[in-house]
């Protein structure tokens, strides 16, 4: 069964919308605070999740297209990020004026804005937890990765 390309960005935006979820839950329940790189993460899904709902806006291929070209460099901009965080930041004593913490606390004004979404509680050293051996930063890498290559390889399909 073939998705369309409405479908499989739906999808994606689900998709996105369920980590952005699982690391509220690992936060107020498991008690593991994120870090700056963490909240840039969290909002980086945030953001592909609303760009891919915008294709229910129109029909149009071309808009569709275009929606999934832009959420896949979100996408990309994700996996930076979390490389980042998995392999600098998180060797790091402090990511205190760090890009992330800049754009999110000084910049946006999301940490004080939603601080039960984006407040920075951890260092980036003390937010390099692990799930399954395998560290939050790694894990979210994988998905922003997948997202990307199935973004990517869908610009390329015929509808």
């Amino acid at each position: 069964m073939k998705l369309s390309q409405r479908c499989l960005l739906n999808l994606i935006a689900i998709v996105c919308l369920a980590s952005v979820a699982f690391a509220l839950f690992s936060q107020h329940v498991l008690g593991m605070q994120p870090c700056a790189w963490c909240v840039l993460q969290r909002l980086i899904f945030i953001v592909i999740a609303l760009i891919c709902l915008l294709v229910n806006l129109s029909s149009s291929l071309i808009y569709q297209k275009v929606i999934t070209f832009i959420a896949a460099l979100f996408s990309i901009s994700g996996v930076l990020a979390a490389w980042h965080q998995a392999t600098v930041a998180s060797q790091s004593f402090s990511c205190d004026m760090t890009f992330a913490d800049v754009f999110m606390s000084r910049q946006t004004g999301l940490d004080s804005a939603l601080p039960w979404l984006f407040g920075i509680y951890a260092t980036c050293m003390d937010a390099a937890v692990k799930l399954f051996g395998v560290e939050y930063a790694v894990w979210a890498l994988i998905l922003f990765a997948l997202v990307a290559l199935v973004l990517i390889a869908s610009l390329f399909r015929k509808e």
